[in-house]
């Protein structure tokens, strides 16, 4: 019985794999002129970093919020109640309000990067690592502070924009939401070595996820360092989303919606098949919202706006699910 479940999964994954490499392909060939040779190359070349940064940010993000309910222990819950959109948010209008939009940490694309990962890696490693200490390694007042320091973050950004020169206030909104038209190569390499450090440095706390869903009591019973491991995995998280947030902007209700197709579609406890098919999910989520924001919308409307309006309706089932 196992067997077969675990072969169902292993087809629903290729399956889920193949879609998603049918909708990277679509992405990158819809209405590119293949007669053109110049043509063709200038098109690659702009839409292939688009669909890294795509494919990157579905990984970072799936996987993170995998861990993240795991770790919690409820699947209606989201990496960013964590903050570290609430802080990409206030970092940038921050920046904006004291040098003005025409600083380098404003307009270069790079040093806005490395600002934003910088200091949302030190409040991670910070904050969450002292706090999870303080509160005896009590994962919920973490994730209260967290959903505390969101509203902080807000009320203090609200206030910097009730200020703000209006023409200032204007070229900051596009920077607000998540967007894949600035990326460069080097964010984009940057990121990636970023997120490999992390994934190599809790390959042994990965490996304990499935024991770690059984409780606390049980996984220490089967020797299993439980807060050091629930410690570093919430640390990681914490860096996925910071790392995939400073290259492409604040995407909330992308995590809550990949992991729990995830969970409904596989059916499964093995964190292997969960994280790589949240992972998928993202994929196709993004390629093809992202898809439908350049060819049907002509980028009026940005892809955040569709994730988190459907994000919202799917949060709104998952409840009155549950609860039945």
């Amino acid at each position: 019985m196992r067997m077969e479940i675990y072969r169902s999964n292993l087809r629903k994954l290729l399956f889920l794999t193949v879609l998603a490499a049918l909708a990277a392909a679509m992405y990158m060939t819809v209405e590119v002129n293949f007669e053109n040779a110049r043509l063709l190359h200038y098109s690659l070349k702009i839409r292939a970093p688009k669909l890294t940064a795509m494919l990157i940010a579905a990984s970072a993000i799936g996987g993170a919020s995998i861990v993240f309910q795991s770790i919690i222990n409820n699947t209606i819950v989201t990496p960013c109640l964590l903050g570290m959109n609430s802080l990409y948010t206030l970092t940038h209008t921050a920046v904006v309000f004291a040098a003005g939009s025409g600083s380098i940490l404003a307009a270069n694309a790079n040093a806005a990067f490395a600002t934003d990962l910088v200091l949302m890696g030190i409040t991670a490693t910070v904050l969450y690592s002292y706090l999870f200490r303080k509160t005896n390694h009590n994962v919920l007042y973490v994730l209260l502070v967290g959903t505390v320091l969101t509203s902080f973050f807000g009320s203090i950004q609200s206030a910097m924009i009730r200020t703000m020169d209006p023409n200032e206030y204007d070229s900051l909104l596009s920077t607000l939401v998540a967007s894949f038209s600035n990326i460069n190569s080097e964010i984009i390499l940057f990121t990636v070595i970023v997120l490999a450090a992390v994934v190599f440095a809790l390959r042994k706390e990965l490996a304990l996820l499935d024991v770690i869903t059984l409780g606390r009591e049980q996984a220490i019973n089967l020797g299993v360092d439980y807060d050091r491991t629930i410690r570093r995995l919430l640390l990681g998280v914490t860096l996925c989303i910071a790392a995939a947030t400073a290259m492409v902007g604040p995407i909330s209700f992308l995590g809550l919606i990949i992991a729990n197709l995830a969970r409904q579609f596989l059916k499964t406890y093995r964190h292997s098949f969960l994280i790589t098919g949240s992972s998928l999910f993202g994929m196709l989520v993004l390629v093809g919202g992202q898809l439908a924001v350049e060819h049907v919308f002509s980028y009026a409307i940005p892809v955040s706006v569709f994730i988190t309006a459907g994000g919202g309706i799917y949060f709104l089932y998952l409840l009155l699910r549950k609860e039945k």
